[in-house]
């Protein structure tokens, strides 16, 4: 049987990296060890920014170690990581919507306080 996890990397996922590449020879590392890697549907290799994007049925942390595994530098790309860690993690996932759903509930409370205020000095 599956869990609610392995059932979460089933959906198509978005892992971005930044990775230490100086040169096509390193871009063409990084492309052999993701071209072997399964679940993989598409990559893309921007050697100037030094990022790497790929799509498919896997896991951000196999991605990373896949990658690593080129011998180059590896990193989560910092304006992604966001994006991708609450869909790597299912519990994050369940948890963050309730959470996030109380703290909007919890900030128009705040926000109303001062509203109410003028409607008493309209009474």
């Amino acid at each position: 049987m599956f869990s609610w996890s392995d059932y979460l990397y089933l959906i198509m996922q978005t892992v971005v990296l930044k990775v230490a590449m100086s040169c096509e020879g390193c871009a063409g590392a990084v492309r052999r060890v993701l071209t072997k890697m399964e679940g993989v549907e598409t990559f893309d290799i921007d050697l100037k920014e030094q990022k790497v994007t790929v799509k498919g049925n896997v896991k951000p942390e196999d991605v990373f170690q896949t990658v690593s595994k080129s011998g180059k530098k590896t990193s989560y790309w910092e304006g992604e990581t966001e994006a991708t860690a609450p869909a790597a993690s299912a519990p994050a996932a369940a948890e963050a919507p309730s959470t996030e759903a109380e703290a909007p509930a919890t900030a128009p409370a705040t926000e109303p306080a001062p509203e109410i205020t003028p409607a008493k000095a309209d009474a």
